[in-house]
């Protein structure tokens, strides 16, 4: 038992890959999702698939809104209504390197991926504490751990959500408010499409979805998958920056060698 039937959560970024995933994954718990992203076309469509599911709180919902607009942030929070959690899953990727950098990519990355964030915890957060209940779980990435090649911005703002994780904890500490991240490694998705080198371990984003719900229930402050992947970048992430750096740089000639 994952504990989250006769939840209500607000996920957002819901309308493709994991989040569509994680969605229809926790309808078949019992859990009803108030879901958002900018189509409302595809929300619609996700609130159709999904198990009908009624609790105290209340059903699905379909709340479409640009995470980007903090009055539309706002806004969007007043009309999912009453949620025991909210799930950010809302993301921007482009690979680049520093040395092709792509500045209107780059604002839009860090706009939809950290100040987005920044905006809906804004938003939920105090109302959480103020009724002493809730949970935050935010959707970062196995790149956060260590700074890697063509992440430019994409890497910078998934360590920066690891951070504010981290942050929340201390601030929340004895509110109430439960707090998780999840670090995924590589999942098929409309964003890894875009990468043009082999992905080790990748999975379905159905995949995904099941072990980040197996990770809520466990109750752990990071849900970090798939093990090898997550065990491999917390190990380079302990090792000094030089070594680190001269096992990176074996990497890329390798991958030059074999695309």
């Amino acid at each position: 038992m994952t504990g989250l039937a006769g939840k209500r959560y607000w996920l957002v970024g819901a309308s493709s890959g994991i989040g569509r995933q994680l969605a229809l994954c926790l309808a078949r718990e019992g859990t009803a999702v108030a879901a958002s992203a900018r189509s409302e076309d595809a929300l619609l469509s996700l609130v159709e698939d999904m198990e009908p599911v009624r609790t105290d709180l209340g059903g699905h919902a379909a709340v479409a809104f640009d995470v980007t607009d903090s009055a539309a942030t706002i806004e969007a929070f007043r009309n999912v209504g009453a949620v025991d959690g909210v799930i950010y899953c809302a993301g921007a990727y482009e690979p680049m390197s520093a040395t092709r950098p792509d500045l209107e990519a780059l604002e839009r990355i860090v706009d939809v991926n950290l100040t987005g964030a920044l905006r809906v915890l804004a938003a939920c957060v105090p109302e959480f504490c103020r009724r002493g209940s809730g949970h935050v779980l935010l959707i970062g990435s196995l790149v956060g751990y260590r700074g890697l090649p063509d992440a430019w911005g994409y890497g910078a703002t998934k360590a920066a959500l690891m951070h504010l994780a981290e942050c929340l904890l201390c601030d929340l500490d004895g509110s109430g408010v439960r707090v998780q991240i999840c670090n995924p490694g590589f999942v098929e998705s409309r964003l890894t499409e875009k990468n043009a080198f082999r992905m080790p371990f990748i999975m379905t984003a159905q995949e995904a979805a099941a072990r980040i719900v197996r990770g809520i229930a466990r109750n752990r402050h990071e849900i970090a998958f798939p093990f090898v992947m997550a065990t491999a970048f917390r190990l380079l992430s302990a090792l000094p920056r030089p070594i680190c750096s001269l096992l990176l740089a074996f990497g890329r000639q390798r991958r030059r060698r074999n695309p």
